[in-house]
């Protein structure tokens, strides 16, 4: 297989692959809601500095992470300009402060202070959702992620659901690539250097048919083998990859809580203390 995709089948020999899936998943839905509770400068950016160390420990092809990075990066840029074209003031409705202009274009574009911080707030918290979640993918393979979500008390019928649909993308992205160079020796002219955008979205509709037909394959060859082997007979199961938990995942389990609980503190903390303003912004005044 290319090793094109992120997505690991084979866990790495290093700290965080060696943890359990349960480990893993409770670790990614805490600091994905810490992530979500605030517009807070103080909370985001240490988090934002964190990841970038744990994602090196994980060895991933940098190539493909350095252009994730940067096409979320500028989809998040586009999105901010959007924002900022919809409601040039949307920074004092969320700081609650009183707009220091910067620059005035006419009489209804303005960009202020109060939306600059907004908006880079909101950039950064993007961003940093982002970096947890790819550290999680980089992190753990389908089997552990269905482990993990059935160490949670998930259905394990819905966790073998996650953990396909998470193991067959790269091979219905290999399906395609296959595709493609099959319909380019038949003469369709698929080359990126030799056609504009637009043709190119047009004449990749002709994958999509083989594409659809080749998947439906592969879901009833996984049907009848799931079927030949009693999956679903019992109410419970256990998986292969979910190994006896180390006191390192003991340790990270209980930092999960803890983190959860601060995160419920601190919206209670600031619905109570701060009612009036939705971000922390240190220029008031």
């Amino acid at each position: 297989m290319k090793n094109q995709f992120i997505i690991n089948l084979v866990p790495k020999d290093t700290f965080i692959h060696r943890l359990t899936g349960k480990t893993k998943v409770l670790l990614f839905i805490s600091f994905i809601f810490y992530t979500l509770i605030s517009f807070d400068l103080r909370l985001l950016l240490p988090l934002f500095i964190v990841t970038f160390p744990v994602l090196k420990s994980l060895k991933p092809n940098w190539k493909v992470v350095i252009s994730l990075f940067a096409f979320i990066f500028f989809m998040n840029f586009i999105n901010l300009i959007i924002y900022w074209l919809v409601d040039p003031n949307i920074g004092n409705y969320y700081t609650n402060s009183k707009n220091t202009i910067l620059i005035t274009l006419n009489t209804h574009y303005y960009v202020s202070l109060q939306t600059l911080w907004y908006l880079a707030i909101r950039h950064l918290k993007l961003m940093t959702s982002f970096m947890v979640s790819l550290v999680f993918i980089l992190s753990i393979t389908p089997s552990e992620l269905a482990a993990g979500l059935y160490g949670l008390k998930v259905p394990y019928k819905l966790c073998t659901i996650v953990s396909l649909a998470f193991r067959y993308i790269p091979d219905i992205s290999n399906d395609f690539d296959n595709i493609k160079i099959s319909l380019q020796a038949r003469g369709l002219e698929l080359d990126k250097r030799r056609l504009n955008i637009i043709k190119r979205l047009r004449d990749n509709i002709f994958i999509l048919l083989p594409l659809i037909v080749s998947s439906f394959d592969r879901i009833g060859t996984i049907a009848n083998a799931l079927d030949l082997r009693a999956y679903g007979l019992l109410n419970k199961r256990t998986y292969y990859c979910e190994h006896e938990p180390s006191k390192y995942d003991y340790i990270l389990r209980y930092i999960s809580v803890i983190v959860i609980l601060l995160s419920f503190t601190w919206i209670v903390s600031r619905l109570i203390w701060v009612p009036s303003t939705r971000m922390w912004y240190p220029f008031e005044g």
